[in-house]
């Protein structure tokens, strides 16, 4: 199978998926986690401009870990706060934006998985983003590491 037929497949498996999430319960925050068309967006997305077609199978690949990642979650690994600009324009409003990275050890090969919240001004925490914690290449498609 081709790469963008493969790509094809797998987007519309982890869309489906994505949306039967909905939201989860965090033990951290106390709160639901809300899983919006914002954080599967930015999925697909950086920056203006579509990820790399390996990036994203790597992303899609690793969402069927998020929701017991972030059901599970008592500590955080990571924070970062930041003015912004809030919106898919440009030019809207400027708005304070929190990050937390929740990590995790995940699956049969003992993955490393870092799970990327996000909250807009006094809005809900959402989730962002998930990527494995090695920095090995942002196109890695390695078949061992995607194996669950």
């Amino acid at each position: 199978m081709g790469l963008l037929s493969r790509h094809k497949k797998e987007k519309a498996k982890a869309e489906e998926f994505y949306r039967k999430i909905g939201k989860a319960t965090c033990p951290y925050f106390g709160v639901d986690i809300i899983f919006n068309s914002d954080g599967f967006h930015h999925l697909q997305f950086s920056a203006g401009s579509e990820r790399k077609k390996e990036e994203l199978l790597l992303k899609f690949t690793l969402l069927p870990f998020v929701e017991d990642i972030v059901k599970k979650s008592g500590t955080i690994q990571s924070y970062r706060k930041q003015w912004g600009v809030f919106g898919r324009k440009a030019q809207g409003p400027m708005k304070q934006m929190e990050y937390w990275g929740l990590m995790a050890i995940m699956g049969d090969n003992k993955i490393g998985i870092k799970v990327v919240l996000r909250k807009v001004g006094d809005g809900n925490i959402t989730f962002w983003s998930v990527m494995p914690t090695e920095k090995k290449d942002k196109t890695a498609t390695d078949e061992n590491l995607l194996e669950k």
